[in-house]
Formats: structure tokens, C-alpha cells, sequence
């Protein structure tokens, strides 16, 4: 029975009119959709005003993206979407005290276009005058044998010291502080990079202008991208953050966990950076992810 004024039968009909050929997800998340899109609308009694002001701003955010910059997948950011949705999807079943390496979102600044390098490049093409350099490399395993995997995919990209990525700043050259690399026969990946620094999320688009209608700060802390892949294993998506950083505590969107926590350490007798970062990878047969949501 409807507890509010409005026509008590409007939702009902809306979902009702999907047709048979509907799939059984879709329809399921549609209907869901569509009831918690119509009660927020009669609990707020949400204006015509209000709700064009709305779609001005997913359109404002459609207008802005293309291939280099999601700023529709920004705004869903800033409101912990995209991080609620990594927490349900890659949740584990039961805890561990030796988990998979932890997911986290994928950003707004990703590219499918990055080209492979080799282990141990450098992949600061546009050295920053305040350049912290560092030699990342470490292992990609499998999560329950301990075994290498050898030719898993690992690509990585971060902002430079300016809070922008090579795509958002004319100055950097194309796809500086990216790269794909492919492990060698122990398993190993290794590149030259930058200590991260935090930066702001752009402010120059819908997802900025939430921020500041919520009075928050556009801050993310100093973190590097990595997507790491291997046939026959789940695709990892997450980001590394700096223990350092001040803003752990209080990320604009929401994607820090404990787990993907860092310490950059001084790296001895190495011309090339002061500092090394140490990370192993631990990726998930879909056997024993399907095994792992089943049980």
C-alpha cells in the first residue's frame, strides 16, 4: 500500500511495461532501478527544476568524455559509486589471512591504448623538476599454488607531480607515466617511476562542481594504477597509495584500503632513483573465484 499522496500504481506500470523478451538480469535490475529512482523522487518531492539540473549535469558530464577522460565515471566517483560497486563485486566470501591482492576502482584517466615496454624502462618520459624517483617491480603469483606467473600483464599508470595525467597536460609528452609489461620467466615485472603525489580531482566539470555544492575537498592521495591480467585468471583492477599521504584518511572517492597501503623505501646504489617499492601480485584462478562466490 502507497504511504504517500501520489499516484499509488505509477511505478508498478513503469516496470510492468517491460516486454517478455526482457533477460531475467535485466529486468531484475531494472526493476530495482526504476523503484528506488521514483521512491527517492516522491521522499524528496524532487522539482522539475531540480531534476533538469540533474540531467544538465549528466549531460554536461557525457559532453566532456571521451577516450582519454570518463568524467560520467568521475561524478559516479565522488558519490563512492564506482567503490561500492568494487567492494561488492570483488568482496571474498570468506576473510583470509592471506587474501588476493585487494581491487580498487579504476579511474577516470585510464587509456586502452598504452604501449608495452620493457622491464625495467623508465616510464617518466617528462621528468617534473621535483621528480621523486623509484624502481617498482616485484612478482605476479598465483594466490593458492604461490607459482609465478609468467607472461601475466602488468600495466600501470599514475599523474605526475602536477596532478595531471599526460592526457589532462599539453606539456607532458603522449603517454608519459604509462606502461604495459609482461613478466619474464620468474615472474617478475620491474619500471622506473615516480613517488606519487596527491591531486586534486578536476574541477572543471560536473564532478568538481558536486564537490563544491557538497562542501568537500577534491583531494585523491598520492596513488599508482595498476591493472593486472593472465589467461585463465580474474583481471585485478586496483591502485597502491603512499602510507605517507595525508589524505588516506579522507579520499574524494572513497577507493583506499588498508591492504593496498604502501611504504617507499631508500634504494641503495642505483643512480637512476632514490627509492624502491616492492609489490607482489596475487591473482585468482576463475575456477576458484567460482568456487569461492558459490561457497
Amino acid at each position: 500500500m502507497a504511504t504517500h499522496r501520489f499516484n499509488p500504481t505509477f511505478t508498478d506500470n513503469v516496470i510492468n511495461a517491460m516486454g517478455p523478451k526482457t533477460s531475467p538480469r535485466l529486468r531484475k535490475l531494472m526493476a530495482g532501478l526504476i523503484r528506488h529512482m521514483h521512491d527517492f523522487a516522491r521522499e524528496e518531492e524532487l522539482t522539475v527544476d531540480e531534476w533538469m539540473a540533474g540531467v544538465q549535469m549528466l549531460n554536461w558530464a557525457g559532453q566532456m568524455s571521451d577516450d582519454k577522460r570518463n568524467e560520467g565515471q568521475l561524478v559516479c566517483d565522488v558519490l563512492g559509486l564506482e567503490s561500492l560497486v568494487d567492494e561488492i563485486t570483488y568482496t571474498l566470501a570468506k576473510e583470509a589471512n592471506d587474501a588476493p591482492t585487494a581491487t580498487a576502482i579504476l579511474g577516470p584517466f585510464f587509456r586502452a591504448d598504452t604501449p608495452w615496454r620493457e622491464n625495467g624502462e623508465d616510464i617518466v618520459k617528462t621528468k617534473p623538476a621535483d621528480a621523486e624517483m623509484t624502481f617498482m617491480h616485484g612478482v605476479v603469483v598465483d594466490f593458492e599454488t604461490k607459482q609465478p606467473l609468467v607472461g601475466a600483464t602488468v600495466e600501470v599508470w599514475q599523474a605526475s607531480t602536477n596532478g595531471l595525467y599526460e592526457q589532462q597536460d599539453p606539456e607532458q609528452v603522449e603517454f608519459n607515466l604509462r606502461g604495459k609489461f609482461k613478466t619474464d620467466e620468474q615472474g617478475r615485472y620491474s619500471f622506473y617511476c615516480l613517488r606519487p603525489t596527491p591531486y586534486p580531482v578536476p574541477k572543471d566539470g560536473p564532478a568538481g562542481k558536486l564537490l563544491d555544492l557538497m562542501d568537500r575537498h577534491p583531494f585523491r592521495p598520492a596513488h599508482i594504477h595498476i591493472i593486472a591480467t593472465y589467461d585463465n585468471y580474474r583481471p585485478l583492477t586496483t591502485q597502491i597509495f603512499d602510507r605517507k599521504d595525508p589524505y588516506l584518511e579522507n579520499d574524494s572517492v572513497f577507493a583506499v584500503k588498508d591492504s593496498l597501503i604502501v611504504d617507499f623505501l631508500p634504494r641503495e646504489n642505483d643512480s637512476k632513483a632514490a627509492l624502491e617499492l616492492n609489490y607482489d601480485i596475487k591473482l585468482v584462478r576463475f575456477e576458484a573465484a567460482n568456487a569461492e562466490r558459490m561457497g
